[in-house]
């Protein structure tokens, strides 16, 4: 049995790319949408427009009054594996594993909320604005499915962590596989 959706409120954070996929989509299956972002003004007034046209509309409920709920998170596929992989990307790779250990917290927090708190771990799903063919080819060479994702991967990974009742605490890598290279 699916949970749902319609009438329920997601809190959308980070609205650039990725997210606004994921705040679209459950604005298309009934959901109140609350954006949140930093620096992505323009593409969270896209989103929030596109969920409008589908008869959404932003909310922030209490999770606990209305007796439970979901939270996911955001993490990245190298902070999931363990070790950072790249230079440069200290604060990066410290966030996202703050994420992990926020998402873990949390869960255990709010388990007996009936609020179930879980995070997705992003691999090459998108290819930065910029990115060069030769960097592109060497991300798909670089992962075992050999190719990008795509934000509908994402899309599909929240549905599903929205739709169990019974799994917390996890982070879900969606890389293509690319943490087992």
């Amino acid at each position: 049995m699916h949970m749902e959706l319609t009438g329920k409120v997601a809190l959308v954070t980070g609205t650039r790319r990725i997210g606004s996929a994921v705040a679209v989509e459950l604005g298309r299956r009934g959901m109140h949408v609350a954006l949140a972002y930093s620096r992505s003004a323009l593409q969270a007034e896209d989103a929030a427009e596109t969920i409008r046209r589908g008869g959404g509309c932003a909310a922030v409920p209490y999770m606990r009054a209305q007796g439970g709920g979901r939270i996911v998170n955001f993490s990245d596929w190298i902070a999931r594996s363990g070790r950072p992989r790249y230079r440069g990307f200290l604060p990066y790779y410290v966030a996202k594993a703050g994420v992990i250990a926020l998402t873990e917290a949390l869960a255990l927090e709010l388990a007996s909320d009936n609020i179930l708190v879980n995070a997705v771990a992003p691999g090459p799903i998108l290819a930065p604005p910029g990115t060069s063919a030769t960097a592109f080819r060497s991300v798909e060479e670089a992962t075992p499915l050999g190719r990008w994702g795509g934000e509908q991967e994402i899309v599909k990974t929240v549905l599903a962590l929205l739709d169990s009742d019974f799994i917390t605490g996890e982070t879900i890598r969606v890389d293509g596989g690319r943490h087992v290279r």
